[in-house]
């Protein structure tokens, strides 16, 4: 009898490029391989030709120690590789080079954590292990891979290093584990081992599974977004077998990102069909205290500590902090620009914060950008802040001129052709108020019952002004003038 519970149960593996690498992980061939001739950035090594043999790359291992620590693993210090045997067109050997953690064999690195926000309450999801190990050849088709006539395979990409990132099975929703990805990318872009917004630089399997029923892997999801996806169609897929007497079965699917459905590949392979042994063509490993220490000094600051920090110097609120540091490049951002003035202080601190996570986030989200694509100067969005606090424009007129400053415009040039600046002259906008009062009875009215009406009339004025209008003299103007429009 199967349990009557509904709960998912959501585990992770995360393959990471290491795209800061300028070598694969057991030969020199170049890993800078996208966009260049298909089969030509290889050898009898990455090729798998008999008696080639591997060589490490000691940089892969620096690389790797730095993400261990990062994320607070248990590093093995002494490790070998092993063969993970199965036959699929993209392994030209006829195995991977990984390693494996049982048998005797050890991870990289054991344990580890990320810590999320579920529900607005911190959750730490846990990892079981990070590895090493080869990046297979690139599979293409024609279109879909359920509807292609053909497969055609680019061995450039064998041989890249990766990092596989295991959590355990304490994933409980779509939304957590997209949050968890989202993290894991922010400590990645802090260590400087791999930029994550290349293409292909990211694959996630995701093992999901109703609670009692057996479970089901889909590979090779290519983006954070498209995980949180799959996951949400995988889950409605299960839960309908079940409704329907039905159970899941145990198997490897596709997710089609155009249909946006997971598609039946095979059966899901269990561990021991891997064959797994030790690669005798490579030495083991073993890293000592100075080598695991030097990596550790070396390492940046890390979007932890950094959190706290901006709270501290800044006095950024912990959500505030927590968002402005998940980007780096966003983090760096803001200290460049708030250390700019001279005369800012904790207002102008929240200001730039604000401005950064909403406006200026929601143009990079429309555009698909990330900050340093843009032409957009730190200083100009500090120019931009004390004009609005020396009440020389609005905030409204501040945000119409963001698409501007992001294409490189400056500040200056934009106030000077667009005349926008902020109106309060009292006569001028009393004229103004009253107009709007003689236009809308309707609001009045409910202004005697709901005094919140009063935002929309404002909202009139600004309209009227194009968004000129001093929000703060307006307000006053409208209260004052009120009695002799409620009086009628």
């Amino acid at each position: 009898m199967k349990s009557k519970k509904n709960g998912v149960v959501i585990g992770l593996e995360v393959h990471i490029q290491l795209t800061n690498l300028n070598t694969k992980l057991f030969c020199s061939c170049s890993s800078d391989y996208r966009g260049k001739e298909p089969n030509t950035l290889v050898c009898p090594i990455c090729l798998g030709f008999p008696g080639s043999l591997p060589v490490i790359n000691k940089k892969a291992i620096e690389f790797a120690t730095r993400l261990a620590l990062a994320l607070e693993c248990d590093i093995n210090k002494e490790f070998w590789f092993f063969r993970k045997n199965y036959f699929y067109p993209d392994l030209p050997k006829g195995f991977q080079v990984s390693q494996y953690n049982k048998a005797g064999g050890k991870a990289f690195g054991d344990r580890g954590h990320i810590i999320i926000r579920s529900n607005s309450e911190k959750k730490e999801i846990s990892l079981n292990r990070i590895h090493l190990e080869e990046d297979p050849a690139r599979l293409v088709h024609k279109g879909s891979i359920a509807s292609s006539p053909y497969t055609l395979v680019d061995y450039n990409r064998s041989g890249i290093t990766l990092i596989e990132i295991v959590t355990e099975p304490v994933i409980r929703s779509p939304r957590e584990a997209r949050e968890f990805l989202n993290n894991l990318k922010s400590v990645i872009q802090y260590t400087g081992i791999a930029d994550l917004d290349l293409e292909g630089s990211v694959r996630v399997d995701a093992n999901i599974s109703i609670e009692g029923y057996p479970r089901s892997e889909v590979k090779n999801i290519n983006s954070f977004k498209e995980v949180e996806r799959a996951l949400k169609w995988e889950i409605r897929r299960q839960k309908n077998l079940i409704k329907h007497g039905k159970e899941p079965i145990q198997e490897t699917r596709h997710w089609d990102d155009d249909r946006r459905v997971t598609i039946g590949l095979r059966s899901k392979e269990f561990e021991k069909d891997y064959r797994y042994f030790p690669e005798q063509d490579l030495v083991p490993i073993n890293l000592d205290d100075d080598f695991i220490n030097k990596v550790k000094a070396e390492l940046p600051e890390m979007p932890n500590v950094r959190m706290n920090r901006f709270q501290k110097d800044y006095h950024l609120s912990e959500f505030d902090s927590e968002i402005l540091v998940l980007d780096k490049n966003i983090a760096d951002f803001y200290e460049e620009g708030i250390h700019f003035k001279a005369n800012f202080g904790d207002e102008e601190y929240k200001m730039y914060c604000n401005w950064l996570m909403g406006d200026i986030s929601r143009w990079l989200n429309e555009h698909n950008k990330n900050i340093l694509e843009t032409e957009l100067k730190p200083e100009e969005l500090a120019n931009l802040i004390e004009k609005i606090q020396d009440g020389e424009i609005t905030g409204k007129i501040a945000k119409s001129f963001v698409d501007k400053l992001m294409k490189g415009k400056s500040l200056a040039n934009i106030i000077k052709e667009s005349g926008k600046k902020r109106l309060a002259d009292k006569k001028k906008l009393e004229s103004i108020v009253r107009e709007v009062l003689e236009e809308n009875p309707a609001i009045i009215k409910d202004y005697k019952d709901n005094p919140r009406a009063l935002e929309a009339l404002i909202g009139k004025c600004m309209a009227k002004t194009r968004g000129t209008a001093d929000p703060e003299i307006t307000r006053e103007l409208l209260i004052r003038n009120m009695d002799d429009y409620l009086e009628n």
